[in-house]
């Protein structure tokens, strides 16, 4: 297994991310609307708004998915914020990184991920809008925009209006 890698600013993105006021507050209606459609729109059994702690990833919201965080070294979002543009593994079980990933090889049992990763107008990506499968998938460029979408939902409800909206 691969660790998550640590970003060169995670210590400016956790304080945007502690800035937030938002770790280990209840469910949101708000994000969980998002999820319960990201699983249902992709036929996912597991949709989760991750956000990237310091040792853990902590779920805003989540569908399919009884924890409410895991560790941040075994996360497949702490891969994912590394960078801006979507992260896909299409067969878990068969990825170098994560085969031996205790996700992997047991519950919830990962093979299909896809993270699009949280990043905030200032540039700090604070975690990701995922999609998780126990078997592998692939998914086409219209899916892949919807998420992208979807992504930018999650953003806006953690920012707020942008200065310029009524």
């Amino acid at each position: 297994m691969t660790p998550a890698p640590i970003p060169a600013n995670d210590a400016e993105r956790l304080r945007v991310l502690r800035e937030l006021l938002i770790l280990d507050t209840p469910p949101e209606e708000r994000f969980d609307r998002i999820v319960e459609f990201a699983a249902a729109e992709f036929d996912m059994p597991i949709a989760l708004i991750s956000l990237v702690d310091r040792n853990r990833q902590w779920f805003k919201a989540r569908v399919g998915l009884d924890a409410c965080e895991t560790a941040r070294e075994t996360s497949f979002c702490g891969h994912a914020i590394v960078g801006h543009a979507l992260f896909e593994v299409l067969d878990a079980a068969q990825d170098q990184r994560f085969a031996d990933n205790p996700l992997v090889t047991g519950a919830p049992f990962i093979r299909f991920y896809l993270g699009a990763p949280l990043t905030l107008p200032n540039g700090a990506t604070i975690g990701t809008l995922c999609l998780i499968d126990t078997r592998p998938r692939e998914l086409d460029a219209l899916d892949r925009d919807i998420l992208g979408k979807l992504r930018d939902l999650v953003v806006a409800e953690l920012v707020g209006p942008a200065p310029d909206a009524p």
